[in-house]
């Protein structure tokens, strides 16, 4: 039996070129310069099945929070040929109001999402304002109703969703915090999610400023390399950088091939 293979579309559903360094690192030397912060979700594509990763961000919750929508991801997935209403399989890789915002679209799927995570946000943490102010109790509670439908299934700390797609947990932004390891043409490619927003948090080794335990965030980096196949198959969840050294797909501004391999890019 042949091994599956994996296309990656990263769908750039919201950006916020306002954003700073401080909001980005604990103890920036530069708080006050400017650092941008971009919002992904994605597709898996095989030769017979679509898996969603994550959902985006609800429009009026990144007014909310102060980004801006610049693409819906149902209508991204047309797009590329899928419906968000028929699709079958979707993986929350954790719970933050940015990857669960259009829940509702998805109207047969099933959802996979670490068990840990949903401990959390109905657990006495939420009590604590600093961890329950990236999460929407309403989204939350679509959560319980997936879950008591029997369409979410809340998974151990390592799952293989289907074949050549894996979910790992890392903890450090939340108690759930998973990635996702995929089988492509050029190798395993690890979707880090927020395990990393910024190639950067890779590169220097520091922690990104929301976060729920520091020294697991850092530990994923070294759980990031281990099942990567290099540096070059490693995806953030919010880096700019992105956008500059992955192609467009078919000219679209907001959406790109992720599992072909990286441009070389400099700082300068």
């Amino acid at each position: 039996m042949s091994e599956t293979i994996w296309k990656i579309y990263g769908i750039r559903h919201a950006i916020n070129p306002t954003r700073t360094r401080g909001q980005n690192f604990i103890l920036e030397s530069d708080p006050a310069a400017s650092l941008p912060l971009d919002f992904y979700s994605w597709l898996l594509v095989s030769d017979d099945r679509t898996i969603v990763v994550d959902t985006g961000m609800d429009p009026a919750k990144a007014e909310k929070h102060g980004h801006t929508h610049v693409l819906s991801p149902v209508e991204a997935l047309s797009r590329l040929g899928v419906s968000a209403r028929d699709a079958d399989t979707v993986i929350l890789t954790h719970a933050h109001y940015d990857h669960l915002g259009f829940l509702d679209a998805f109207e047969k799927a099933h959802f996979f999402m670490q068990a840990a995570e949903m401990d959390y946000v109905t657990g006495p943490w939420m009590e604590k304002w600093w961890f329950r102010r990236a999460y929407e109790p309403d989204e939350i509670n679509r959560l319980v109703n997936l879950l008591h439908g029997g369409r979410l299934t809340l998974h151990g700390r390592e799952s293989e969703i289907a074949d050549g797609v894996t979910v790992h947990w890392v903890g450090g932004h939340c108690a759930g915090q998973e990635i996702v390891r995929v089988r492509t043409a050029r190798g395993y490619v690890v979707l880090a999610s927020d395990a990393l927003h910024y190639y950067e948090e890779y590169e220097r080794g520091v922690p990104f400023a929301v976060v729920l335990n520091s020294s697991d965030m850092l530990a994923a980096h070294d759980v990031i390399r281990a099942l990567a196949d290099s540096d070059d198959h490693v995806l953030p969840a919010h880096d700019p950088r992105l956008a500059e050294i992955y192609p467009r797909h078919d000219g679209e501004e907001h959406i790109l091939r992720l599992d072909a391999a990286p441009m070389a890019w400099s700082a300068s």
